[in-house]
């Protein structure tokens, strides 16, 4: 009983939270509209002749509804959740509750029914019909008072440091989803002021008061300036790819912030959507492509019960390729790189995080430099890998135009050390990791590549050599998107090398899975280019990056082409042509061939001046081996004299 008491006086006396109700107002209000619908049934049953209605009866009956509402409310705990801030949860709480009473009040009507001792309690019950309809009317007004108190305090009393007017792009549910999860921002008030959809049956009518118009209409400069917009938000989760990006195009050009919700797979509990998850575009969307299928027996065939090894595992490249390799269940997962602080996240990941520690896959870390010998030897003994992918390189073309030593001991002297290891452990395929920098190079780096492709193509023996070329990839250590991203935060200048300069772009996943694939279908020799989509300008993608940064002061500075930089890059060269393969994003390149008599020779000759550090001797050298190496806004060009 003392608890009891306790418990009563807490309800009543008891703290309130900061700005919400006490709960014994909320249980009241939750009374007052149980009594309300109770007093309405019968005064809309007897409309208009009241003369057949018993008041006595009338109020004796109803307050016994009452109490068992009241027990009801108690006993479940449907007063406790806060009335502004109402949602499904609430509701079902509620509707629990009220269906719990109904069977109370059947249970003991009966009850009263059946037992003659207790006949004299007929008259305080009504009618089984009318029990129902007074709980299903009680129900209605406790779910429709708690929305309306929620939309008054949204509207009214919800406290808005900042108003945005914004444009829903789709009206469908996705559209009303994310109009009611606007209404949840407590730091800022949103007032829709038109959807915009572009299905002709939609089109002129509304939604909650609001008015569905025709694409055309609204993404104009008059619209946008007549209603003040301030954002708008992509609500069309089913949108390709393709027509998604011609959105964004047509929108950030008015000036507006755009947002976008992601796909109902990513909302919370797969039914409902927080505002938080409303996104801003970034700029990787535009860049953005279909996504490739690939049927994964291929890659399975080749990768399933054999050892793996991954050379620069740590890298972008090489870190996405062992994600992917994992889940085509290896016998064992080899991981090589120098970098160790980047070899320890990834551990950290595979060993720790969702789905890949659940993966029943030996993983091996191996921390080592390709260009050690006595390493490279003891991993292939200790292992005895079978298929390599060999992602480790240096990559950074003004960077290697600085140090050829360096470029050609990692990435020539390097792919050969693992090369002739592989074929001396009988390894069955060696996958390498290439560039399109490789074709026609202007650079250093580009052509310490195209030497390691014609080291590995001219190998005629069991071990099969692949070799795979594509272009940039999005977010990789070094790129151009993470650069700008950079310079923004510090207020701009974006600089840019050239006006015209253009390149192609991937995503990392999208280009490990073609390695993956190309590796598996290649033979001996192979040298697979990818289709890499519509080249970009790298002047438009910073003129994007400042509109969606909305940062209209931020200017983009022409720097000048840097050592060994050029314009484009190509994906074929100039003897090469190309044949379809099974998959129509993997092209096969026919190159020209050398003898492994006469490839040996000349790197016999690059190894002998590498010891000597004299830049313009090694390079010298590689303009031997590589006659299309032509260098471009470099120092060596003097050498093609």
């Amino acid at each position: 009983m003392k608890i009891l008491l306790m418990k009563i006086a807490k309800l009543f006396f008891g703290k309130r939270n900061s700005g919400s109700l006490s709960r014994v107002y909320v249980l009241i209000f939750d009374m007052l509209l149980v009594i309300a619908a109770l007093i309405c049934v019968p005064m809309v049953r007897y409309y208009p002749d009241y003369e057949g209605l018993n008041l006595p009866d009338f109020f004796r009956r109803i307050s016994v509804v009452a109490v068992f509402f009241l027990l009801g409310f108690l006993l479940t705990g449907s007063y406790k959740g806060m009335v502004r801030y109402t949602g499904f949860k609430d509701i079902e709480r509620i509707s629990y509750s009220v269906m719990w009473i109904f069977i109370a009040l059947f249970i003991c009507k009966f009850i009263v029914n059946n037992i003659a001792s207790l006949s004299f309690l007929q008259d305080f019950f009504m009618k089984y019909s009318t029990t129902f309809i007074m709980c299903l009317v009680a129900l209605i007004f406790l779910i429709m008072g708690r929305l309306v108190i929620r939309r008054i305090y949204n509207e009214y009393f919800r406290p808005h440091p900042n108003n945005v007017n914004a444009i829903i792009y789709g009206a469908g549910d996705a559209g009303l989803i994310t109009q009611n999860a606007l209404y949840q921002d407590t730091s800022t008030q949103y007032t829709i002021v038109s959807f915009v959809d572009d299905s002709t049956s939609k089109i002129g009518k509304s939604i909650d008061g609001v008015l569905i118009r025709k694409p055309e209409a609204v993404l104009n400069r008059e619209f946008i300036q007549k209603y003040e917009v301030n954002v708008i938000i992509l609500a069309m989760p089913s949108l390709s790819i393709t027509q998604r990006q011609e959105i964004i195009n047509k929108i950030i050009d008015l000036g507006v912030s755009v947002k976008s919700v992601p796909h109902v797979d990513s909302w919370i509990s797969g039914n409902h959507l927080n505002f938080n998850q409303i996104e801003d575009i970034k700029i990787e969307d535009l860049l953005e492509r279909e996504p490739i299928v690939l049927g994964k027996e291929n890659v399975k065939h080749e990768l399933e019960g054999k050892v793996v090894m991954v050379t620069g595992a740590a890298g972008s490249i090489g870190s996405e390729i062992c994600r992917q390799v994992l889940h085509h269940n290896p016998k064992c997962l080899v991981m090589f790189d120098q970098a160790e602080s980047p070899m320890y996240d990834l551990q950290f990941e595979l060993n720790n995080e969702e789905p890949y520690k659940h993966i029943a896959v030996p993983k091996e870390f191996v921390v080592g430099n390709v260009k050690d010998a006595n390493k490279m030897r003891e991993v292939f003994e200790k292992y005895q890998p079978q298929i390599i992918y060999h992602a480790a390189a240096y990559k950074h073309v003004p960077l290697m135009e600085s140090f050829p030593y360096e470029a050609v001991y990692v990435n020539v002297f390097g792919t050969k050390l693992i090369a002739d290891l592989a074929i001396e452990y009988k390894v069955e395929k060696f996958v390498m990791i290439s560039t399109d920098k490789a074709v026609n190079p202007t650079n250093v780096m580009g052509a310490t590549k195209r030497i390691a492709e014609i080291y590995t193509q001219s190998r005629h023996c069991s071990t099969k050599f692949v070799t795979t070329r594509f272009g940039n990839v999005l977010g990789s250590n070094g790129s151009v998107i993470p650069l700008f991203k950079k310079q923004l935060a510090h207020g701009g200048p974006l600089t840019v090398t050239d006006r015209n300069i253009i390149r192609y772009f991937m995503t990392i996943p999208e280009a490990c899975s073609l390695v993956l694939e190309a590796g598996a279908i290649g033979d001996d020799d192979d040298i697979f280019v990818f289709d890499m989509g519509k080249p970009v300008k790298i002047y438009d993608l910073a003129s994007k990056m400042i509109k969606l940064s909305h940062m209209p002061d931020v200017q983009i500075e022409i720097t000048g082409l840097r050592p060994g930089e050029k314009l484009y890059e190509e994906l074929l060269a100039t003897r090469e042509n190309t044949v379809p393969t099974e998959h129509p994003k993997i092209m096969r390149a026919k190159v020209r061939q050398y003898t492994a008599e006469e490839v040996d020779s000349e790197i016999a000759t690059l190894l002998e001046i590498l010891p000597t550090c004299k830049d313009f001797d090694i390079v010298k050298q590689m303009k031997v081996i590589v006659p299309e190496f032509k260098s471009n806004n470099s120092v060596y060009q003097i050498l093609d004299k």
